[in-house]
């Protein structure tokens, strides 16, 4: 099947914490990043259309944001390192902290034609596409 995405996706493994509302207890690593989403790789996914919180450790810099629950993939623990893609995919609502960092993290340069509007910052600015770089 031909992947029809057209955002490319750095593949990064980052430490994350999440959860819905302020509680972040669970812990899982992302497997890719862009700049509108990322995959979580986690056997304990949320519902698709929820609202989670999540912070990114990355270089002793905490980066936290709110996203949105596209899809999900439950896999049973004991086959989780078998399937590709068992967790969640989440689309990026607003930053609170460190949204310079977390396209930082999105090193290769991607193709920004026709690509959404980026999620604003805390302050409700946006970045205009013609300056990223990710």
């Amino acid at each position: 099947m031909a992947d029809k995405r057209d955002v490319q996706r750095s593949r990064k493994r980052v430490a994350i914490r999440f959860g819905v509302g302020g509680d972040l207890q669970r812990r899982a690593f992302s497997e890719d990043l862009s700049p509108l989403g990322m995959f979580i790789k986690t056997a304990n996914v949320s519902n698709p259309n929820t609202v989670l919180r999540i912070e990114l450790l990355h270089d002793d810099q905490v980066i936290s944001l709110d996203a949105r629950v596209m899809w999900a993939k439950r896999v049973p623990q004991n086959l989780f390192h078998l399937v590709k893609k068992g967790g969640m995919g989440v689309r990026i609502i607003r930053f609170h902290s460190g949204r310079e960092q977390y396209l930082a993290l999105c090193a290769p340069p991607l193709q920004l034609s026709g690509m959404a509007p980026l999620p604003p910052d805390q302050d409700g600015r946006l970045l205009e596409p013609e300056t990223l770089r990710c």
